[in-house]
């Protein structure tokens, strides 16, 4: 019998921050979709470690165990490492009482495959005692092996942009339909990737979704999903996926709920400042990674290269993701937004760091940038003054060009490269 092949391990930009939280905090829950690389992050800690015992709550023997004696489950000396917490509330409480006796730092490492702040029981259980990183899909640079600091650079007043990086709008189109999840990255097809999506969503809807909610119409979580992709970079209008969907507007508001408590849809809010109001309140919506959005649009790369296609919405959402995840791991404590005006005047991304500083990031699919795509740009910096640090617009060309002071167009891997 031959040695299975070995597989990439994908080094991940967060693995820094847990091993800090578990230095100063008594429970770290570490949370994400299914199929991010939990499981494959925590077991690498633990095995760093002398004093680790691991533990999956996926594994039914496991869970018995859990349920039927939830104090004695977590009685230990050691970090307890359990996979897929939101499995088995009932440890939750004998979990508190633990690290009330016992409040030393790095107690518990929990994974789950639920926004923990969306589970009461466990924000309610463990408020003040957990530090909860999300751990999402790969970015461009873990998957590169190296780091990533666009959310920091566009947030500096003296920010140094490469003159000149080669890529394509075919090369993005193919980047963003393979997306993050790292067992899709390692098929090497189209075909074999759109397996595994159709898998994933498979096992999310028959089983997953179970853990969080109980809901009546499993099925329809796909097609709201679908309607989702649809419309992902969009301004969310729940009455719009209502109808698609012909779900009453409390139902589509509940199940969309449930795929952001999945980590499967991302809603970005508004920006707003005292600064005008004359903006539009109402949140943008993503599917979650751009490689599942691409299969559930159902278009491949050749495709969405056409004219009509909706190349331009799906490279929005892998460009957005891209930074919003940086932002998990960046020296800059910053948040992102979008913007839009009701004279119509948009910026795709606002980031805005705890000290006030702004920048704004719009993404186009096409190589050619004018001075008309900086006219929401413009309106943020006005607006902002001496809080603007930089505006960018990221573009499918390949050289970085000045089109006035902190205004550049930018080709689009310089947010990762």
């Amino acid at each position: 019998m031959t040695d299975e092949p070995s597989r990439p391990v994908f080094p991940r930009h967060v693995t820094a921050e847990v091993q800090a939280a578990l230095d100063d905090t008594r429970v770290v829950v570490l949370h994400g979709a299914r199929q991010t690389g939990k499981s494959t992050l925590v077991n690498a800690i633990a095995a760093a470690r002398a004093d680790a015992r691991v533990v999956t709550l996926d594994d039914p023997p496991v869970l018995a165990a859990a349920r039927a004696d939830p104090v004695l489950f977590v009685q230990h000396d050691v970090l307890l490492v359990s996979d897929e917490v939101q499995r088995a509330p009932e440890l939750l409480l004998p979990i508190k009482s633990a690290v009330d006796r016992d409040p030393r730092p790095g107690r518990f490492l929990l994974t789950g495959s639920a926004h923990v702040l969306t589970l009461p029981r466990l924000a309610d259980s463990l408020a003040g005692r957990m530090d909860v990183i999300e751990l999402a899909p790969l970015t461009q640079g873990e998957i590169a092996g190296r780091p990533e600091t666009f959310a920091d650079r566009v947030l500096s007043r003296d920010a140094r942009w490469p003159p000149v990086v080669q890529t394509s709008k075919a090369e993005l189109l193919a980047l963003a339909a393979a997306g993050g999840f790292p067992e899709a990255r390692r098929r090497d097809t189209g075909r074999r990737r759109n397996a595994w999506f159709s898998a994933y969503l498979r096992a999310y809807v028959e089983r997953d979704v179970r853990d969080i909610a109980d809901i009546e119409h499993r099925a329809q979580m796909r097609t709201l999903l679908a309607l989702v992709a649809a419309r992902s970079a969009n301004l969310l209008n729940i009455d719009d996926l209502a109808r698609d969907s012909r779900l009453p507007s409390s139902t589509a508001r509940r199940y969309l709920e449930i795929l952001e408590a999945s980590f499967l849809a991302v809603r970005l809010p508004a920006w707003s400042s005292n600064v005008t109001q004359r903006t539009v309140s109402s949140p943008k919506v993503y599917v979650a990674d751009s490689g599942l959005c691409a299969h559930l649009l159902g278009s491949d790369i050749e495709a969405l290269a056409q004219a009509g296609a909706p190349a331009g919405p799906l490279i929005e959402t892998f460009a957005l993701l891209e930074i919003r995840r940086q932002l998990g791991w960046s020296a800059t404590v910053a948040t992102l937004h979008h913007l839009r005006t009701k004279d119509k005047l948009e910026v795709d991304g606002v980031l805005e760091a705890r000290d006030g500083r702004v920048a704004g990031v719009e993404v186009k699919a096409g190589a050619t940038v004018t001075s008309r795509d900086f006219r929401g740009l413009r309106w943020l910096a006005a607006k902002t003054g001496a809080r603007f640090t930089n505006g960018v617009v990221l573009y499918s060309g390949e050289q970085a060009l000045p089109f006035g002071p902190g205004l550049w167009a930018l080709p689009m891997p310089v947010v990762w490269a």
